[in-house]
């Protein structure tokens, strides 16, 4: 993949001078106009919003892609696997790891890997807590238990030191989250993990082709595994992939859920007694509509991440002088977002008088019509199907079944600070999939006004209190 633009280059291009401009004319006019929220004018009409609608539309669907599903449907071959094969090595190559096996979606690849990795009864996966569920619940079926971390502030990634201070001598793995697009911090995870023996299952569900240090993420850990459902940034419909440089790894993932693809990977004497029957019993095989749309996705996935890296980072320059919001993004060179998924920016309630996370964006989408959001995934760690729930209903929670008597894994967990604390101070951006320099402008328009008209939004929430 190509590195996409980072700031400091887009610093030197022609947008540059657009938003300049815009800046300076925003010095003049900003907090002029009475919010949309309190009655006024938005800075985008009722009118003109459904044209700004087309900055949002994903997937950018093509007519190789139609025609390469309209191929599978009028062959009946929807149910194969060769150009589930093909897919495969196609995306193996793309993403510089020797093997990949797809699956039918994302949760069945982070299961698949789990069980790569050895995870298994009594063990211990640490997690995130600030990411979705399908980032390590499953664990649970292969009878693991989840120990979650807390996360960097300024980042949202695993922090490595709270990852460190939660292994226990049951911790097999560890699963990193490329939240939000955000690469974690791999180099001191990595460090840590090959002190204490323990396995990196690098989860990119939200960073496919993303860059840490000019390395493609899921090609530093152990594997990698990642949704590519229609809402992500490497969009095929609904499917999950699984990526390593391991052999063994990928033929567990085989053994697990891959039985067409058993007699290849192993032998005849390896496969004696248990035949082409998957371990795991199930089926992880994708629909070939989706890998033929896949094939097609890997032929512009580049060219649109660096549409979107460029929007977005358009629209950050522009609002850069907003204290108050501050843009996430990675800090090391040759490393980026790639396609910038469920972007999310830090928000100081203090830089706005107080003023809620929640009272802001209602403020912003007033203006806008749509495209601003509030916080991030919930702390999973606060759920009880982690600790408690007796799932299966025989009399025990999966998540201590293999775990010594009076060890909990919410106890282990304990408190995350930042986690329980994190979703008032994250905003979600916009999430600009062309760039239209105008239109955008719009958006960084709009957060100049709410933001300057701080004193309406915290009397509109006093107003709001006593009602």
């Amino acid at each position: 993949m190509k590195q996409s633009i980072n700031r400091r280059d887009f610093v030197k291009t022609g947008a540059t001078a657009a938003v300049a401009g815009f800046a300076g004319c925003m010095t003049a006019t900003a907090g002029a106009g009475k919010l949309a929220l309190l009655g006024g004018t938005p800075v985008v009409g009722k009118a003109e919003a459904p044209a700004y609608r087309s900055l949002f539309k994903w997937p950018i669907v093509n007519e190789a892609m139609r025609k390469a599903n309209d191929r599978v449907l009028c062959s009946g071959n929807m149910s194969g696997t060769d150009i589930a094969d093909e897919f495969e090595k196609k995306f193996a190559a793309w993403n510089g790891t020797k093997y990949a096996s797809s699956a039918p979606n994302g949760t069945a690849s982070l299961i698949a890997a789990f069980y790569a990795v050895g995870l298994g009864p009594g063990d211990e996966l640490i997690c995130p807590s600030i990411t979705y569920w399908a980032s390590c619940l499953g664990a649970i079926h292969l009878g693991a238990s989840v120990v979650f971390a807390d996360i960097n502030p300024d980042t949202l990634t695993l922090d490595p030191a709270s990852f460190e201070a939660h292994i226990t001598p049951r911790t097999k793995a560890v699963v990193p989250v490329h939240v939000y697009g955000q690469p974690c911090d791999m180099d001191p995870i990595m460090a840590i993990a090959k002190k204490h023996g323990i396995k990196v299952v690098e989860d990119v569900s939200h960073a496919q082709g993303g860059l840490y240090k000019g390395r493609k993420l899921g090609t530093i850990g152990d594997c990698g595994a990642m949704s590519l459902m229609t809402g992500k940034s490497f969009a095929i419909g609904e499917g999950g992939m699984f990526v390593t440089n391991d052999r063994e790894l990928y033929r567990r993932v085989v053994r697990w859920g891959q039985y067409e693809r058993i007699k290849r990977n192993f032998s005849a004497e390896e496969i004696a007694l248990t035949n082409n029957l998957p371990f795991g019993g199930v089926k992880n095989r994708l629909n070939q509509c989706s890998a033929a749309i896949g094939i097609e996705q890997l032929k512009k996935y580049d060219s649109e991440c660096a549409e979107i890296e460029k929007a977005m980072l358009y629209y950050h320059k522009g609002i850069e002088d907003v204290k108050g919001i501050r843009m996430i993004y990675p800090k090391w060179d040759k490393s980026n977002k790639a396609g910038w998924y469920y972007s999310r920016s830090l928000y100081s309630p203090e830089a706005f008088g107080g003023v809620k996370v929640e009272t802001f964006v209602t403020a912003l989408n007033k203006e806008v019509g749509r495209g601003f959001d509030v916080g991030c995934n919930f702390p999973l760690h606060t759920s009880s199907i982690f600790d408690d729930a007796d799932i299966f209903g025989n009399g025990k929670p999966p998540a201590k079944r293999n775990l010594p008597d009076g060890v909990s894994p919410k106890a282990l967990t304990g408190r995350l600070p930042v986690a329980e604390s994190i979703l008032s101070r994250v905003i979600g951006d916009p999430s600009f999939k062309h760039f239209d320099a105008p239109k955008i402008d719009m958006f960084i328009e709009a957060v100049h006004k709410v933001a300057a008209n701080v004193d309406a939004l915290r009397e509109w929430e006093r107003k709001q209190k006593k009602a």
